[in-house]
């Protein structure tokens, strides 16, 4: 834990930076259309707004651009730093630097490359708690979930707050790669129940995944077929009485297509998965585009939301797993239909 006299000052330079906001340069337009480049951006940004010592330099960054260079980029941080790993201080989630982000690098980055767009926004409630349920895939970078939270600002002003796998918070890796605590800070919930659970009980509007990580881990030749849905979120929409808003991706699968899961070196790296496709070549040779996903359009297509149940269930008899469990599978099958639906009409804005 960070003293408090440093957070009031991490503080007091956030709010005097965003004041003056971050103006995207030619740089950063280099980096966005360069693959290479897109970690560059993040930490960039987040450089702007935060006190970050540990953080990379110029010449890293420049290393970043050229084959291999990300190695000697590691090693020369990694030597900067005496030979140990970045500090990770604890953070909270900061709504100014998410909005920041979100308006700075989302918005090139969802409008000019994944061209993401928000159908059926009549079906968007005005505001309120809920938990916003879509299918999940991609195999990446969660880039579906997080257009979408991007989407919902725009619209309708949203502090949308995705559930995020452990791995973004804590895997080794990760300090090296992103500013520490990012995700926490751009407001990712772990996804373990009682997290999970407790961002419910506040009242918040969380991006959820009912496929968890099994729906990116399915790999291309079972693209857009949903897998098996987490009874959790039906269980806490009953028990705190949120709505659930149905969201369907479609693009999302070609985020990084042609891929196979290895799930034995998933294990081994303790990774969510291992992506294997010919991009693996590539990601060798520039493992700064861990980050990167290919370019795709990203349509969204709102829902009507789910009626209320009027029984609240605590799941502790038999009969009451039953039907959570029927009204999840009923739920599924709904949105699998939707897809299937979306897919074969082959509409204009698909093409």
């Amino acid at each position: 834990m960070i003293n408090q006299p440093s957070e009031s000052l991490i503080n007091t330079h956030l709010e005097q930076n965003i004041n003056r906001g971050y103006k995207f340069s030619w740089f950063d337009w280099l980096c966005l259309w360069y693959p290479p480049g897109w970690l560059i951006l993040f930490n960039r940004h987040w450089q702007h707004y935060h006190q970050d010592p540990d953080g990379w330099n110029w010449l890293e960054y420049l290393l970043f651009l050229i084959p291999c260079g990300f190695y000697v980029a590691l090693f020369s941080r990694w030597l900067r730093l005496g030979c140990r790993s970045p500090r990770t201080e604890a953070e909270e989630f900061n709504p100014n630097y998410q909005q920041a982000f979100r308006e700075e690098i989302l918005a090139p980055i969802v409008q000019h490359y994944f061209r993401g767009e928000l159908h059926q926004v009549e079906n968007l409630p005005s505001t309120g708690p809920m938990i916003v349920a879509m299918n999940h895939a991609g195999m990446c970078f969660p880039w579906d979930f997080i257009s979408l939270g991007y989407l919902l600002g725009q619209t309708r002003g949203w502090v949308a707050q995705p559930i995020a796998e452990g791995s973004l918070f804590e895997h080794p890796w990760m300090v090296w790669w992103l500013p520490p605590k990012w995700s926490q800070v751009l407001g990712a919930v772990r996804a373990d129940l009682s997290d999970f659970e407790a961002a419910v009980a506040q009242g918040k509007i969380l991006l959820y995944a009912p496929e968890g990580i099994r729906g990116p881990c399915k790999g291309w030749r079972q693209r857009y077929q949903l897998q098996k849905f987490d009874l959790s979120f039906v269980q806490l929409s009953d028990r705190y009485h949120i709505p659930i808003l149905p969201v369907v991706c479609i693009g999302s699968e070609s985020l990084h297509p042609w891929t196979i899961n290895l799930k034995k070196l998933r294990k081994l790296f303790k990774l969510p998965f291992l992506p294997i496709s010919p991009l693996i070549f590539a990601l060798i040779v520039f493992p700064s585009m861990g980050v990167w996903a290919m370019r795709t359009r990203l349509h969204y297509f709102v829902e009507p939301v789910e009626k209320l149940n009027d029984k609240v269930f605590d799941c502790v008899s038999s009969q009451e797993r039953k039907l959570v469990y029927q009204r999840t599978k009923q739920f599924q099958q709904r949105l699998q239909f939707r897809v299937n639906q979306l897919l074969n009409k082959k509409l204009d804005v698909l093409e």
